[in-house]
């Protein structure tokens, strides 16, 4: 440790550190726009000069490392000299348009310039102008004049996002920040951009001139998209809302959200929105009130549980529901005597669980990797905060290894970090790959292989990776989940794992994948209940679909809907106009915006978030639609009052201020034996923004670079 002395108070900070480090360490505030702590020091704003002894000149605080002793006045009258004299320089050229700007009221450098700027400037010559680009529909680069050339955009496409999109080009008073050979912003992580830019050249183009910053109130909430459950700030004005930004995680996503947590609020407030009960009659829609509905979906069941047996009645439902509706969707289907319930739509196995499949460590523990085996994942689209934490793993000399298809891996940037060994092939050959890799482990270590493999130089390559290292992991991923072999991946990653040191675990689809897990959605092997992919291939006389569009979130795909178009009774519970062609009912519940509820993300963490704005006409919240369903059946234990009650109940004797899921019930264990034979077929897996039914009512989402080219893809395939 090096001590220094910093506006007179001793300070110890870590070799190597530089002065804005033990500046933030002190708790003193020096003005910056270039330095970001999540980006590589640039020290090209200059706003963080100092003033440091036996010094000739005002130093760059974040570029400056610290010494044994040295004396930092960053309040003396030389470093307010040279920070004024900075700001004089930054506002030369800056337009004069903070009423208008988006960024006014949380601009850094409109505030800096209050303390540091002058009443009056002194440049009379002309200014410079900067044309505007169009940077795709994310991110709105209209106002470039504004620019200050911080670089930070620039840093975090390189150094966060993986993919250099913009770049700076001319110099001098022609310089200007671009994108490259003017294309878009297509990075699934482009929206922290708008977050990094400390004044209104990057701003949110949904977001744009929809309200000021002072007139929106804000409030915490989780993303229910991926598996990460990245912590957001939600922004709202009049019952609205307007834009949804990172809250710092450290432990989650750090400060940074993928696009599809930040954009897919616009499907929240589009047409699509059911805001009544509606019931089908002589094939024609009819709006009704709750009591009707309700009384008409309990009367259906009760006459189809008399008529076939609760066999003849299921649920699906989305593993994007929060724990609170999956617990109560269950006990109500389990209340019926069925166990046909399944939240595992896209799978094509449906083993027994021996545990709650989950990560196998921590989502921090991503960002310090030295060895990692992927196996069966787009990384980078599939779980965009996972592979920025492994991308930041990779830069430190982490070697990354895959076993995918070609498809996911076969283009330069597909996961945006190097790739150390490859095994390219197809899915169905994926259990093979993987018996290789453990056969050539089982060469290095003189024992015996779990299965027949060929230790082929690539997959000796991959087991001596995995050999060396000491923090490592193989991840799962979400076609490796939904695969016709998934017990054998598991079980083969398993034995990998115990013989490397690695920790083995999935990267789980969905934001709530664990919690389904945790409440026992899906069939009890004892019990004989139909899991998703029987209950999708018809013979169901009463169906209903929590929060899911079974074309667009199962395997079964359009199938899908001649199978159900088969039943006497489809009740759709969404909160959107969703599955109309074959519903009977339509129920609209609140999406996780106008609801309470708890999300259980891949590594375990229970994270509870409540409605930020009020329920949009009268939609009502799933757990209620659930808990008041059950209460017409008749059926006990559905007294709860409200989602914490139930919440409540499902913690039982675990501490009300428990974080994460006991250890003792997360598991990636499997006894499932070890099956190598080829199937033929590709597991499903949705592509970025097709992953649940707010992101495909994101208007601005779906014309992006990915979802346009999924769409393409979906096209030719047609």
């Amino acid at each position: 440790m090096i001590e220094l002395e910093l506006d007179g108070k001793k300070v110890e900070v870590a070799e190597g550190s530089m002065v804005m480090h033990a500046a933030d360490k002190a708790g003193t505030y020096i003005p910056h726009f270039c330095y970001h702590k999540k980006l590589t020091i640039a020290a090209n704003c200059r706003m963080c000069l100092v003033d440091i002894e036996k010094m000739p000149k005002p130093m760059p605080a974040c570029a400056t490392p610290v010494s044994q002793g040295m004396i930092v006045r960053t309040k003396s009258a030389k470093a307010i000299t040279a920070q004024k004299s900075v700001m004089e320089f930054l506002l030369i050229n800056h337009p004069l348009d903070c009423p208008i700007c988006d960024q006014g009221g949380e601009c850094l450098l409109q505030d800096l310039s209050v303390g540091y700027g002058a009443s009056t400037s002194r440049y009379e010559e002309e200014k410079r102008v900067v044309f505007h680009k169009d940077a795709g529909p994310l991110v709105a680069m209209e106002e470039m004049t504004r620019c200050i050339h911080c670089t930070r955009c620039i840093r975090f496409g390189i150094e966060i996002g993986g993919v250099m999109e913009l770049g700076m080009i001319h110099r001098g008073e022609h310089s200007e920040i671009t994108t490259v050979k003017g294309g878009t912003i297509d990075s699934e992580l482009s929206g922290n951009m708008i977050d990094l830019c400390p004044v209104g050249a990057l701003t949110s183009k949904p977001f744009r001139y929809s309200a000021r910053t002072w007139e929106l109130s804000r409030r915490k909430s989780i993303s229910p998209h991926d598996s990460t459950g990245a912590n957001l700030t939600v922004q709202v004005k009049n019952n609205q809302v307007l834009r949804v930004v990172p809250l710092e995680n450290e432990d989650v996503n750090e400060c940074w959200i993928a696009d599809r947590d930040r954009f897919s609020y616009e499907a929240l407030n589009s047409d699509e929105r059911l805001t009544s009960p509606m019931l089908k009659q002589g094939g024609d829609w009819k709006t009704v009130d709750w009591q009707t509905a309700l009384e008409y979906v309990a009367n259906g069941l009760v006459q189809i549980k008399a008529k076939h047996g609760p066999q003849g009645i299921g649920l699906l439902a989305s593993p994007h529901s929060t724990l609170e509706e999956l617990y109560l969707a269950t006990a109500l289907m389990r209340g019926l005597g069925s166990d046909n319930i399944d939240t595992r739509l896209r799978n094509a196995e449906f083993p027994a669980f021996e545990g709650v499949r989950y990560l196998g460590t921590s989502i921090a523990s991503l960002s310090q990797l030295q060895r990692v085996l992927v196996v069966g994942s787009n990384l980078r689209k599939d779980h965009p905060l996972f592979a920025q934490r492994i991308r930041q793993s990779a830069r430190t000399g982490c070697e990354v290894n895959a076993i995918t298809s070609e498809a996911l891996l076969a283009a330069p940037d597909a996961w945006a970090m190097p790739v150390a060994h490859a095994v390219l092939t197809a899915a169905d050959a994926w259990p093979q790959a993987l018996a290789d890799v453990a056969t050539a482990v089982a060469i290095e270590k003189g024992v015996a292989a779990p299965a027949a493999g060929n230790a082929s130089d690539t997959a000796r390559a991959i087991a001596r990776s995995l050999l060396g290292g000491e923090r490592k992991a193989i991840l799962l991923g979400n076609a490796a989940a939904h695969h016709a072999r998934a017990s054998s991946l598991l079980a083969l990653a398993n034995w990998i794992g115990a013989q490397t040191g690695a920790t083995v675990g999935y990267l789980t689809e969905a934001t709530n994948t664990v919690g389904a897990q945790l409440v026992g959605a899906s069939p009890n092997a004892a019990h004989a209940g139909l899991n998703a992919g029987q209950m999708l291939a018809g013979g169901l006389k009463a169906v209903l679909l929590l929060n899911n569009e079974p074309e667009f979130d199962s395997a079964a795909g359009a199938t899908a809907k001649a199978a159900l178009s088969q039943a006497d009774m489809v009740v759709t519970l969404s909160p959107f106009k969703a599955n109309m062609d074959f519903s009977d009912v339509l129920l609209p519940i609140a999406p996780f915006t106008e609801t309470p509820g708890t999300f259980v993300n891949a590594e375990g963490r229970v994270q509870g978030f409540h409605a930020v704005v009020k329920p949009l006409g009268e939609t009502r919240p799933a757990w209620k639609v659930l808990r008041v369903l059950a209460n017409l059946l008749g059926l006990p234990g559905f007294e709860f009052e409200s989602s914490q009650d139930v919440l409540q109940h499902l913690r039982g004797a675990q501490p009300a201020g428990a974080t994460h899921v006991a250890a003792e019930k997360l598991s990636n264990a499997t006894s499932a034996p070890i099956d190598l034979t080829a199937t033929g077929a590709a597991p499903v897996v949705a592509s970025i923004y097709q992953l649940d039914g707010l992101v495909r009512r994101a208007p601005s989402l779906q014309m992006t670079a990915d979802a346009l080219h999924a769409a393409s893809q979906k096209g030719a395939a047609a």
